[in-house]
């Protein structure tokens, strides 16, 4: 009983403490039918049908129903938007004139406006991509508005250096914008990955044309009339809906200078393929993940179950960096099993308006079908199915059950594949040297976790692993502040952070002869 109610205590402290932006003690009540207002594509800060008359169907994931038809944009709407953001980067525009410490301002007041509207924003939010609300209110709208805000204050801090070359010459450098970005949004985050990619894009003096994942296009809409509505000159941020085959336009484009693009492995080739075949258009790329969680012995145990719950079925396991191979030590691991399950088969599923739901549908069919088939494999593999399974049928919309594996063995489908979806993989390891081997055996390099009391034998995990985020004693603690990006299949580029920065610049040296030079 007494661990029973620790581990009720501990699941409430987290509640309260878990976002990185302040938590109000209580949110707003949702809009939960809220209006949508823009479905077109947004150029120049004009809105405009498609060319050729096409719309695709935005679902809500959690009642399989058409919330609205949205423009589809083609090749001919891609080259629209981009000659329209070359022409907004053009020498003398009045984006290329404006003073750094303005670019910021208007981020700034980016920020404001969202900040205005996060009942709508976090109502859309979850219409269209069925988080709950209370984690759209109280973490991604938060997260966004303060990456924005932090982007905003770097606008007049990016600085060259004057060099003390030989000879008789004065030398500096000029950190320039790279110019016309695509950028590709993935449908997991949508506001908060939206914000990722203007921030330091807009911040450093670049034009955009974004492209949002088709089964989350309403916020990303909407925030281009706020951009509008902010003062951004036209041509700036122009945002464009559509397919893969939108995203694919944008990456074969050859007047694009960069592209940056969260989401899967797979299309991320598909985009470095592209950028050799045209003009060799710089690329940033965040991709998928299969992200080892090392529970050592000493850990406090009550406090290691949640967090690694937390680490996998956050966000219904559709993250990237989620901790899907969770690896325990021997000593605990019978126990850790037994009350990872428990806590499983407490995580309340349902509709995501509700304040007390925790997990709310996967975001389409074609996701929620791979999910199960993924689990069915990890049955016929040999894995020790100990909670969840099967899709919760006694919903509408694309429910998974939260799912949890023992005894899985590091060949074994499940513990390979990305699933990104609420599948927790637990593991059983002996030794640190055998655990930082197993972990590393893995295509994928973008995060680990360990969870320790012994610091000395935590660092020497750190130093061992081979990802591009280490957390220690937490979990999926993301901030505008530090950078976040992986290793090998991972991706590479940073987000975040100053080093975001340097993905959205040139560096051009300036050498000019002198008649003296004097130190």
């Amino acid at each position: 009983m007494l661990r029973i109610l620790k581990a009720a205590i501990l699941r409430e402290q987290f509640k309260k403490n878990y976002a990185t932006a302040a938590k109000p003690a209580t949110i707003p009540k949702p809009q939960t039918s809220p209006e949508v207002l823009y479905t077109d594509l947004f150029v120049n800060n004009v809105w405009h049908k498609s060319e050729a008359g096409k719309t695709f169907e935005s679902l809500n994931p959690a009642t399989e129903e058409v919330i609205a038809e949205v423009q589809l944009a083609g090749a001919e709407d891609v080259a629209f938007a981009v000659k329209a953001a070359r022409q907004a980067f053009q020498m003398g525009s009045p984006w290329r004139r404006m003073d750094a410490s303005d670019r910021g301002r208007l981020l700034y007041r980016l920020a404001d406006l969202m900040e205005r509207d996060q009942v709508y924003l976090a109502s859309l939010e979850t219409l269209d991509n069925g988080k709950p609300y209370s984690m759209s209110y109280n973490v991604d709208l938060p997260l966004a508005i303060k990456n924005l805000r932090y982007f905003a204050g770097w606008a007049d801090k990016t600085q060259g250096k004057t060099i003390p070359m030989d000879g008789e010459f004065f030398t500096y450098t000029r950190h320039e914008p790279v110019g016309v970005c695509g950028q590709i949004i993935p449908w997991n985050f949508p506001i908060l990955m939206m914000a990722w990619k203007l921030g330091p894009a807009l911040a450093t003096g670049n034009t955009i044309i974004l492209k949002p994942a088709e089964q989350t296009t309403l916020t990303a809409l909407y925030i281009a009339q706020l951009v509008k509505e902010v003062g951004f000159p036209e041509g700036v941020v122009n945002v464009l809906p559509g397919l893969g085959d939108t995203g694919a336009h944008l990456a074969n484009q050859p007047d694009v200078d960069k592209v940056a693009f969260t989401g899967s492995t797979e299309v991320g080739k598909l985009i470095q393929l592209a950028s050799g075949v045209t003009n060799l258009k710089r690329v940033t790329l965040e991709l998928g993940g299969k992200s080892p969680n090392i529970i050592l012995a000493d850990a406090d145990l009550d406090y290691a179950v949640e967090m690694a719950h937390f680490g996998l079925f956050f966000n219904m396991g559709q993250c990237c960096c989620a901790g899907s191979r969770t690896f325990v030590e021997d000593k605990i691991y019978d126990e850790f099993v037994e009350r990872s399950a428990e806590r499983a088969k407490k995580r309340i599923v349902g509709n995501p308006f509700e304040s007390s739901t925790e997990q709310g549908p996967q975001i389409s069919q074609e996701q929620m079908l791979k999910i199960l088939c993924l689990i069915e494999r990890g049955k016929e593999q040999g894995a020790k199915l100990v909670a969840g399974g099967n899709r919760s049928e006694d919903l509408p919309g694309y429910f998974v059950q939260p799912t949890v594996f023992a005894d899985v063995q590091d060949n074994m489908a499940i513990a390979r594949e990305e699933i990104f979806g609420p599948v927790q993989q637990l593991m059983r390891f002996k030794q640190l040297d055998e655990v930082i081997v197993r972990a590393n055996n893995s295509k994928y390099g973008l995060a680990a976790g360990i969870f320790s009391k012994d610091l000395d034998k935590a660092n020497y995990l750190v130093n061992g692993l081979r990802a591009g985020t280490v957390w220690v004693n937490t979990y999926n603690v993301l901030g505008a502040q530090a950078p976040f990006g992986g290793y090998k299949m991972s991706g590479h580029g940073r987000e975040n952070g100053e080093y975001a920065l340097a993905n959205y610049t040139e560096v051009k040296s300036v050498i000019v002869k002198v008649p003296q030079k004097n130190s």
